[in-house]
C-alpha cells in the first residue's frame, strides 16, 4: 500500500527577478480577486507590477528570496519521517504543491503520478479554512486532476483549528516565552481578510478564533491579557480588525511587553521575518515599547508534526463524506463557504 500526502502553502519567490511574477499569480487568483477572467488578468499584470518594487524591499531584507519552499519540503519530510515509523504496513510519501510560485500542482501532481499511490491525501499547511487560501489550492488540485485523468482515491482533510497536537505546540511555545514575563500583551496575529469574505460566508475568522480559544484554554491562566488581531492588509476595502499595528502601537503606548504569536501561519515567509519582526518591532518601539518578543511559527515543530500525522492516520475517526475529512467541531451553518456544507 503506497500513500501520497500533498502538502499546500502559498509559495514565495525564489530570486527578486521572480516577485513580479509570484505577485502576478497572487493577484490572477479568482479566490483573490473575483472578478471575469478578461478584467482579472490585466488588473492582476497592472497590481503586480506597481507593487513589485514595495515586495522586492522586503525581500531584500531577508536576503533576496522567500525561505518557504525549503521550510514546507523541511515539514513535508518530517511529516512522511513520522508517517512510516508509526505505519509499517504503507509507504507514505510527503509532496509539495505551492499556489503561486513553484512547485506548482501541475507538476505536483505529476510527480504524484510517478509515485503511483493507491490514495492521495491533501492537507493544506493552513491550520485555519478560507477560500482564499486552502480553498483556492484545493479546487485547482481538484480541475488539475479531473483535466488530467487522475483517477485515484483522493481523500482531503480541509482544516485543523482545533487539533490538540496543534494546540498543544502552541501553547508549549507561548507557556515558554512568557513564564517569567510581568506587565505584558500577548498578541496573537493572523492574516487579514476583507470583511466581505466573512459576510459571504468564508469560516476563517471563526476558525481563528476557535483556534485562540482552546490555546488559552489549554494554557489555563485567567490572569493572562490577550487579545486577536489581524496583519497585512492591502488595497481599499474594509478588512476584519482589530489591526495588528493598532494593537501595537495601543499596548506600546501602556509600556506593555508585547509578545506576537503568529495562530495562521505554520511557517517563516515574509510575513512573519520582515511584517512582524522588523516593521512591526519598530513601530512598538517608535511607540514606547521596550520589550518585543514575536513567538516562531510552529515549523517542524514536533507536536505539530505529530498532530498532522494522526490527522492522517485517524482521518477516518473525522469522516464527513468519502472524500472530505473535516474537525469534528463543525463550522456554524452561516458559514456557506465551509467545505462540510457544500
Amino acid at each position: 500500500m503506497k500513500k501520497a500526502i500533498v502538502l499546500f502553502n502559498l509559495g514565495g519567490p525564489d530570486n527578486l527577478e521572480n516577485v513580479e511574477p509570484f505577485l502576478f499569480n497572487l493577484f490572477n487568483d479568482p479566490a483573490i480577486l473575483n472578478l471575469p477572467k478578461l478584467i482579472r488578468y490585466p488588473l492582476a499584470k497592472l497590481i503586480s507590477k506597481r507593487r513589485a518594487p514595495i515586495a522586492r524591499k522586503i525581500y531584500q531584507e531577508i536576503g533576496g528570496s522567500s525561505p518557504i519552499l525549503k521550510l514546507t519540503i523541511d515539514q513535508a519530510n518530517s511529516l512522511e519521517n513520522s508517517l512510516n515509523t508509526k505505519q509499517n504496513n504503507t509507504e507514505y510519501k510527503a509532496f509539495v504543491s505551492m499556489r503561486c510560485w513553484h512547485p506548482r500542482a501541475k507538476k505536483t501532481m505529476q510527480d504524484v503520478k510517478k509515485f503511483n499511490p493507491n490514495e492521495i491525501i491533501l492537507l493544506p499547511l493552513y491550520p485555519q479554512y478560507s477560500a482564499a487560501t486552502s480553498g483556492s489550492s484545493l479546487l485547482e488540485w481538484r480541475e488539475l486532476a479531473t483535466k488530467n485523468n487522475l483517477n485515484i482515491i483522493t481523500k482531503t482533510i480541509c482544516c485543523y483549528p482545533e487539533d490538540k497536537k496543534f494546540i498543544k505546540a502552541h501553547s508549549k511555545l507561548i507557556v515558554e516565552k512568557i513564564k517569567d514575563l510581568k506587565n505584558f500583551k500577548l498578541i496573537f496575529s493572523a492574516h487579514g481578510l476583507p470583511e466581505k469574505n466573512i459576510k459571504k460566508g468564508d469560516p476563517y475568522q471563526w476558525q481563528i478564533e476557535q483556534s485562540v480559544k482552546r490555546i488559552m484554554d489549554e494554557i489555563n491562566d485567567v490572569n493572562i491579557d490577550y487579545t486577536l488581531s489581524y496583519q497585512s492588509r492591502v488595497g481599499p476595502l474594509k478588512w476584519i480588525g482589530p489591526s495588528t499595528e493598532e494593537v501595537i502601537i495601543q499596548n506600546s503606548k501602556l509600556n506593555k511587553h508585547l509578545v506576537i504569536v503568529p495562530i495562521a501561519f505554520v511557517s517563516e515567509h515574509s510575513e512573519t521575518l520582515v511584517e512582524l519582526d522588523i516593521e512591526y518591532e519598530k513601530l512598538a518601539k517608535t511607540n514606547g515599547c521596550s520589550h518585543y518578543t514575536r513567538i516562531k511559527a510552529l515549523g517542524v515543530n514536533e507536536n505539530f508534526i505529530d498532530g498532522l500525522s494522526d490527522l492522517i492516520l485517524n482521518k477516518e475517526d473525522y469522516k464527513l463524506t468519502d472524500s472530505l475529512y473535516p474537525p469534528k467541531n463543525r463550522c456554524p451553518s452561516n458559514f456557506t463557504k465551509c467545505p462540510c456544507l457544500n
